[in-house]
C-alpha cells in the first residue's frame, strides 16, 4: 500500500462558524482569527494505491465557480488539484476510485470541470465517484441550512456522465480500507478508516476538522445535528484511543496528523506532526 497526501487549496470561513457554542475567547487561542473574524482552512486529500486500485479522498473546491463564489470562499495557496497529483506520479487517468466523503463543495467540487464550450466533464474519467446513498438523496433534496453547500453543478454530472456510486452499507470498500458512516455534521458522512503497516489511519475530515474539535462541546455550528456529533465523537474518540489510530486531518491549516492521549480533561490530541513524519514514524 502507497499513501499520498496533499494540500489542495486553502480557504476562509468565519472562526465562529467553526467553532458553535464556544466562545471567541477560548477557540481564538488556538485557532486565531484575522481581523475579519475569517480563520483559515486547508482542503487537504489522501491518496491510496492498493490492490491495483488509486482511490482519492475527496478533492477539493474544483476551479468551474465564477469570481463572486470565490471571493466569498477567500482560496488561497495549496498545490492543486491536478498539480498536487502530478507531483505525487499521478495523472486524472490514472485514479479509479473517488471516494467523497459528502458533498458540500468544497469537498468534491474539483471532480467535475468545464471544457472549454462549457460542457461538464469528469476530471477523472476512468474513475467510479462513490459516495453514501444517504447523503446522495440528502443533498439533492437539500434542507434551508444546508442547500448553498450543495451545488448542482458539483453532483448532478456525476449522476448524468455514469460515474456515480452509491454506498449503502459501512464496512470494508477494498482490502485494508473501511468506510463508517456518521450523520451529525450532515446525513451519511463517510470516514475513511485506514489500515497501514499495523496502524489504523482515519481520514477524519469534517468529523474533526481540527485537533481542537477533539474536545467533545467543540463542534461546529455547520454541523446539522450537534447533539448527534456529541454522541458520535465521544463513542469514535473511546474506539480510536483503545485502538491507538492515527488521525489524519482534512481541514487543520497547522496540523496534518495526531495521536490521541488522555489528560485530566479527557481524550485530546498529542502534539502534530507532518504526514511525512507519520510514513516514517511507520516505516
Amino acid at each position: 500500500m502507497k499513501l499520498s497526501y496533499f494540500n489542495i487549496s486553502n480557504f476562509k470561513v468565519d472562526g465562529g462558524a467553526m467553532f458553535g457554542v464556544v466562545p471567541k475567547v477560548l477557540w481564538n487561542r488556538v485557532y486565531p482569527a484575522d481581523e475579519n473574524n475569517l480563520i483559515p482552512l486547508a482542503l487537504k486529500s489522501l491518496v491510496v494505491e492498493t490492490n491495483g486500485r488509486v482511490v482519492l479522498f475527496d478533492n477539493g473546491i474544483g476551479n468551474k465557480q465564477d469570481e463572486r463564489f470565490m471571493s466569498h470562499v477567500y482560496a488561497f495557496g495549496g498545490e492543486g488539484l491536478i498539480d498536487g497529483l502530478a507531483k505525487r506520479g499521478y495523472a486524472p487517468t490514472d485514479i479509479t476510485d473517488i471516494v467523497l466523503t459528502h458533498l458540500h463543495y468544497d469537498h468534491c467540487g474539483g471532480g467535475i470541470y468545464r471544457d472549454a464550450d462549457g460542457i461538464f466533464k469528469l476530471t477523472f474519467p476512468n474513475a467510479r465517484y462513490h459516495v453514501s446513498y444517504a447523503q446522495w438523496e440528502w443533498a439533492i433534496n437539500p434542507n434551508p441550512r444546508e442547500a448553498d453547500a450543495y451545488l448542482p453543478e458539483n453532483l448532478l454530472p456525476m449522476r448524468d456522465l455514469g460515474a456515480l456510486h452509491f454506498i449503502e452499507a459501512q464496512g470494508e470498500f477494498i482490502p485494508g480500507i473501511e468506510l463508517r458512516f456518521f450523520n451529525g455534521h450532515t446525513r451519511g458522512q463517510i470516514i475513511p478508516v485506514i489500515s497501514y503497516k499495523g496502524r489504523k489511519l482515519v481520514f477524519v475530515a469534517d468529523l474533526f476538522p481540527f485537533t481542537s474539535h477533539i474536545h467533545l462541546p467543540w463542534i461546529m455550528s455547520y454541523d446539522v445535528e450537534p447533539l448527534i456529533t456529541l454522541k458520535e465523537k465521544e463513542t469514535f474518540l473511546k474506539e480510536a484511543f483503545d485502538g491507538k489510530y492515527i488521525f489524519v486531518y482534512q481541514h487543520d491549516y497547522f496540523v496534518d496528523c495526531s495521536e490521541l492521549q488522555l489528560t485530566p480533561k479527557g481524550i485530546r490530541a498529542t502534539e502534530g506532526f507532518t504526514f511525512n513524519e507519520l510514513l516514517q514514524k511507520l516505516e
